[in-house]
Formats: C-alpha cells, sequence, structure tokens
C-alpha cells in the first residue's frame, strides 16, 4: 500500500524512513515542469525521472531506498508509486497534492502552473 504524505508531513517521514536509507524524492513530472518549479533538497536527496522515462530507468533506483514519489497535483505520482511497489520496492509513498501543495503550504517562493 501507497503511504499518502500531506508535504507537510514529509519532514516527518523521512526521520521515520531514515533506518533504512536516505529518502528519496522522485520528482516524475516533465523537465519542463521542473525548469518552471522545484523544491530543494532537505534531509533527502532529490531525483528527477520523468513518468514516461521510468520503465527504461528503473535499474537506477534501489529497491530497498525509502522513495516519495511527487507530480504537479499528485495523480501521476500516485501511479509511479504504484509502479513501484509492483516492481519490488519495499517503502514508498506519494506527497499528495504534489509541487503544488507544496508551494501552498511550505514554500510559497516556489512558483505554481
Amino acid at each position: 500500500m501507497v503511504k499518502q504524505l500531506d508535504p507537510t508531513a514529509l519532514s516527518a517521514w523521512v526521520a521515520e524512513v531514515q533506518p533504512h536509507g536516505q529518502a528519496l524524492v522522485l520528482d516524475v513530472r516533465e523537465p519542463w515542469e521542473v525548469r518552471t518549479a522545484t523544491v530543494k533538497p532537505d534531509g533527502f536527496e532529490l531525483r528527477t525521472m520523468p513518468m514516461s522515462t521510468l520503465g527504461a530507468r528503473l535499474h537506477e533506483l534501489d529497491r530497498s531506498r525509502p522513495v516519495a514519489c511527487l507530480c504537479h497535483h499528485g495523480a501521476r505520482s500516485m501511479q509511479v508509486a504504484n509502479f513501484l511497489l509492483h516492481h519490488g520496492f519495499v517503502c514508498v509513498a506519494n506527497i499528495s497534492g504534489g509541487i503544488d501543495a507544496w508551494a501552498q503550504k511550505l514554500d510559497r517562493s516556489i512558483p505554481r502552473y
């Protein structure tokens, strides 16, 4: 089951999963979206991997590492989170509301689009 994380709960989740390895926030948006708005890593690694490339790049990810997926509003990242679970990842979360919620709740300097 994919854990749903409000952006305000991400820091607590990162601390909770730390014994299993440094958390990865996997941004699955398209490159133009990442250029428009992005988050600053804080206790986690941030990696961008557009959803359309995930199948071909799955080997780049560690299945035992905690992963929280991020997109614009949370729909694509939820699909990716389920895909990761289906492919043997053990600790997967979805950042509900995506970068839009992040911009509204955590960092108003992030442009909304």
